[in-house]
């Protein structure tokens, strides 16, 4: 399991398409304040990975503290995290122009996966906002600090 943490001020997730470059369509999930996880899944993936990747994202310290360094965790500040599912993480890019998908896992195998992440997330205290699986998502952001990490189990 791979994931792309994004500190964020805020970020939302909505399907139903874009107009006039404005986001358009229903939103899904929103967020204030916390930690916007794009989440990769690949065929070797069980709970396991589930486990650790929800253990890493708890307890990540990329959270500023009073004197603004990064020492807490949000399971120390806002609990709210954003889970957004992203098989292009696992895009090979080493040969050609074209990214490869074959290290990603199908729609069927990864979206038990990620409900899996989301209910542990939610069982370890967080409140979790979730896009739509097998749907065109449009991603808004904005972006705290900016602070980006990537994770790996």
């Amino acid at each position: 399991m791979r994931g792309l943490v994004q500190r964020v001020l805020r970020a939302s997730v909505s399907v139903g398409g874009e107009v006039g470059g404005e986001v358009g369509g229903e939103i899904v999930g929103e967020i204030g304040q916390g930690l916007c996880v794009f989440v990769g899944v690949t065929h070797s993936d069980g709970s396991i990975d589930v486990h650790r990747m929800a253990e890493k994202i708890w307890n990540l310290r990329v959270m500023d503290d009073d004197a603004g360094f990064m020492n807490l965790s949000i399971a120390e500040t806002t609990r709210t995290v954003l889970i957004v599912s992203q098989f292009t993480l696992y895009g090979d890019t080493k040969r050609g122009r074209r990214p490869s998908w074959a290290k990603a896992a199908k729609p069927e195998l990864a979206e038990p996966v990620i409900d899996a992440l989301v209910a542990e997330l939610r069982r370890l205290g967080a409140t979790v906002q979730t896009g739509r699986f097998r749907t065109e998502m449009l991603v808004d952001l904005v972006n705290d600090g900016p602070v980006t990490v990537i994770l790996d189990t």
